[in-house]
């Protein structure tokens, strides 16, 4: 079992930054895929980027270059860092982990949710 807690939303004017922090109860966290996902009013859940075992990172299209994961297991906590920020990134932003996986490489599907921190970016 993993609970997850994100923290470290806001409001901030296009172009600015925030970082956010998604920390992690359980045993399990080293042993997990872990991701960020948003939502926009409107709209379905999308993914921002992934980061699995080895510390290998993927991005959707609209984030790359401008956003970073990040993951410090000794201190269970999975970060965003989002620069550029524009008003298209307004959304809920909630962190992920997988189920348990022994592979470095493999990212099986999300089972733990946090329950989410808004984002507004105003231009």
């Amino acid at each position: 079992q993993v609970q997850l807690v994100e923290s470290g939303g806001g409001s901030v004017q296009a172009g600015g930054s925030l970082r956010l922090s998604c920390a992690a109860v359980g045993d399990s966290f080293s042993w997990n895929c872990l991701g960020w996902f948003r939502q926009a009013p409107g709209k379905e859940r999308e993914g921002v980027g992934t980061i699995r075992r080895d510390e290998v990172t993927t991005y959707a299209d609209p984030v790359k270059g401008r956003f970073s994961i990040s993951r410090d297991n000794a201190k269970k906590t999975l970060y965003l860092q989002m620069n550029s920020l524009e008003p298209d990134d307004t959304a809920m932003y909630f962190c992920a982990a997988s189920s348990l996986t022994t592979s470095p490489t493999l990212c099986p599907g999300f089972r733990y949710w946090g329950q989410g921190t808004q984002v507004t970016v105003s231009s």
